[in-house]
């Protein structure tokens, strides 16, 4: 009991911080760009997923480990964090937060199209309407609660949004076949990507120390979306003998994230946003509920 107790605890914590994440991606935006915000907060991430690695006692088995599996432990930080997170934040740089956020969160539906053609999964009926909802929710969203208009308020925001979650799809499928302990994976693709991040800014920006406001907005998404939640969402799966009923709290996190961004970034969010996250959410649990077919065989989604 008291380790689920833990469990719960973790995840809440985690839940309530990805949470805020939004909101820190829009104000930060406010006093950096996309690349800068992408460079300060992996370089704040990468010290913070490293110390937590040597206070693990975790780092040293890098050290040795051969060149060969450290480059096939990076390679992935190529789509995360490096395109991911650029596409993102020009997502949110271009967009209303309350767009920009559930539209992201469509990347679970985006995940079961991509599972078809790389890992050979066939969808049934029921697969099919879960991603028809999600997307018709994407489609309120995008449109104001207008769909039949098909006039976006930015489109290409709304299309970088959705290549965002192509991306993290992808990122996902490419983890699934690793081995290795997720946070010194997750380690070894920001420093993987830290040198093609840092290029990126100084070919296309250049280098400059942003003021103190965007500093701590860019540490603050480092520490909190790309390091350390991540590891009490982790700690609290270890924990509980109850993954299900931990893992379905991570469908709070959209929800409290609208909340926030209209108290933390001012927007009065629409009822078109809300009612095309709860579309985006139902579809993810009807396609979660659901079977698949793979390889001929039947199976149970998770």
């Amino acid at each position: 009991m008291a380790s689920e107790r833990q469990a719960l605890c973790y995840a809440l914590t985690a839940v309530l911080l990805w949470s805020t994440v939004a909101s820190a991606f829009k104000i930060s935006l406010q006093y950096l760009s996309p690349i800068q915000l992408l460079f300060w907060a992996s370089l704040a991430s990468v010290c913070i997923l490293g110390l937590v690695l040597t206070l693990q006692g975790k780092l040293k088995e890098l050290l040795w480990m051969p060149p060969a599996p450290l480059l096939r432990l990076g390679l992935p930080g190529l789509l995360t964090p490096w395109l991911y997170y650029l596409v993102l934040f020009k997502a949110y740089d271009l967009l209303p937060a309350q767009e920009a956020q559930p539209l992201n969160y469509s990347w679970a539906i985006t995940l079961s199209l991509l599972a078809v053609p790389v890992l050979g999964h066939k969808l049934r009926k029921k697969q099919l309407t879960a991603i028809g909802l999600s997307y018709f929710g994407v489609l309120v969203i995008a449109t104001h609660g207008d769909p039949l208009s098909l006039e976006f308020s930015n489109g290409f925001g709304v299309f970088l949004a959705l290549a965002s979650t192509l991306i993290w799809a992808s990122y996902w499928l490419w983890q699934t076949w690793s081995k290795v302990d997720p946070v010194m994976a997750l380690f070894c693709n920001f420093i993987f990507a830290l040198p093609f991040i840092t290029l990126t800014l100084w070919l296309t920006e250049g280098f400059s120390l942003p003021d103190q406001k965007g500093l701590a907005g860019a540490l603050y998404v480092g520490m909190f979306e790309m390091g350390l939640t991540f590891v009490l969402w982790l700690k609290a799966l270890q924990l509980t003998r109850n993954t299900v009923r931990i893992a379905n709290l991570i469908y709070l996190s959209p929800f409290l994230s609208l909340v926030m961004i209209h108290f933390l970034v001012g927007e009065e969010i629409l009822s078109s946003s809300y009612i095309g996250l709860l579309l985006i959410v139902a579809g993810v649990l009807l396609q979660q509920q659901g079977s698949i077919i793979r390889n001929g065989n039947e199976e149970e989604t998770p």
